[in-house]
């Protein structure tokens, strides 16, 4: 979301964002001398409320919803971002006090629109209502940009988001990047949606599982557990989204659904409480056979998360555990494959042959279950 902030040195109104790599800073307008501090900030935290309520229809898309029935979570979310168009008028014809009474919305971004619009109508400067009306505008456009999978300009700030669904176009861009480089790199978090991004490293991951399992004479599910006796990795996340593609799911289900159970348990709702319960079901009827020791096992075995991802920031979370089993698979693929050796190669040499080897083998893969990327 983008932070609207009051310059109290320039007295003017600042809008920032998050570019990937730092942040851009941008000054929205100079502030004519009338108006006091409280409504200067006032007007910049109206402001940041109506972008965090605009960007929530990004993270929150109706199309991740499961019904579009009348007065459910999921209608909500159609109408907060049919409310779009309401926006520009709701900040230059705010609802007003009438005989005591104010007209409230019960549509976020309509309402926090009209509180913007509200604090504008108290300054009175038709030049400053426009020039706050032309950057909400863009902010939109931003929104609707990202929606498209276009993160160019002020929608970049999508980067730094996690989002229920995955763009296509953002999938693709991911996929490239990791065909490039398929141990990944610093793009993925600063140039792709995250959510797609893991999208895309949940495929590659898979590709390489699968590559290495032959050499290493191990089930696709087990490559980043065994690799994780060579070097400490992030196991439990990558091997369960193995387990998952291995079941028959496609990267984009696997992960849309990790993702979408953290941004609930992010609300402090419980994603999956019959799921959860049968977890403690299970360790309390292990525990029970083991006598004395019963409470020892009993809180081994009880579930100490109701996510494996962390819910502040699930998709960013899930593409680094996904990287880091990628790291693996190539960590053991260095360990296990047997290429001819050559008696004159140095060793700097052989381990530029071993992982142009395993990229191509990779990409390879990769590229014949291309169909099941999205």
């Amino acid at each position: 979301m983008t932070r609207y902030a009051y310059d109290q040195a320039r007295d003017a109104l600042v809008a920032t964002w998050g570019a990937g790599i730092g942040e851009v800073a941008e000054t929205v307008a100079g502030l004519p001398a009338a108006v006091t501090g409280e409504q200067a900030l006032r007007l910049s935290h109206a402001l940041s409320r109506l972008s965090q309520a605009a960007w929530r229809t990004y993270t929150h898309p109706a199309s991740a919803a499961g019904s579009l029935d009348p007065h459910t979570e999921e209608w909500q979310r159609e109408q907060e971002r049919a409310a779009f168009t309401a926006v520009l008028p709701a900040i230059r014809h705010p609802n007003l006090p009438e005989d005591g009474l104010l007209v409230r919305s019960c549509i976020a971004v309509e309402e926090y629109a009209h509180r913007v619009g509200r604090v504008l109508h108290q300054i009175g400067d038709g030049t400053l209502t426009e020039q706050v009306a032309a950057d909400v505008a863009a902010e939109l456009a931003a929104v609707e940009r990202a929606e498209r999978g276009d993160l160019s300009g002020r929608a970049r700030q999508a980067v730094h988001l996690t989002r229920a669904d995955a763009s296509p176009v953002q999938v693709a861009a991911a996929d490239t990047l990791l065909c490039e480089n398929p141990l990944g790199d610093e793009r993925l978090f600063t140039e792709v949606d995250a959510t797609a991004a893991a999208v895309a490293a949940a495929h590659w991951l898979h590709a390489a599982a699968c590559v290495v399992a032959e050499y290493a004479e191990v089930d696709p599910t087990e490559v980043v557990a065994e690799a994780d006796t060579i070097e400490a990795l992030a196991v439990e996340t990558p091997t369960l989204v193995l387990e998952c593609l291995e079941a028959g799911e496609t990267p984009q289900e696997v992960v849309t659904g990790l993702v979408a159970e953290a941004m609930l348990a992010a609300e402090g709702r419980i994603p999956d409480l019959a799921g959860l319960l049968g977890q403690v079901a299970a360790a309390e009827r292990y525990a029970q056979e083991y006598g004395a020791r019963a409470g020892e096992v009993r809180h081994a075995l009880m579930p100490e998360r109701i996510t494996p991802l962390d819910p502040a920031r699930p998709a960013h979370d899930l593409l680094e555990d996904l990287l880091d089993g990628l790291r693996g698979c190539w960590l053991l693929y260095r360990e296990q494959a047997d290429l001819d050796d050559d008696p004159d190669e140095d060793e700097e040499t052989r381990d530029t042959r071993l992982d142009e080897a395993f990229f191509d083998a990779v990409r390879a893969e990769a590229q014949a279950r291309h169909d099941r990327l999205i």
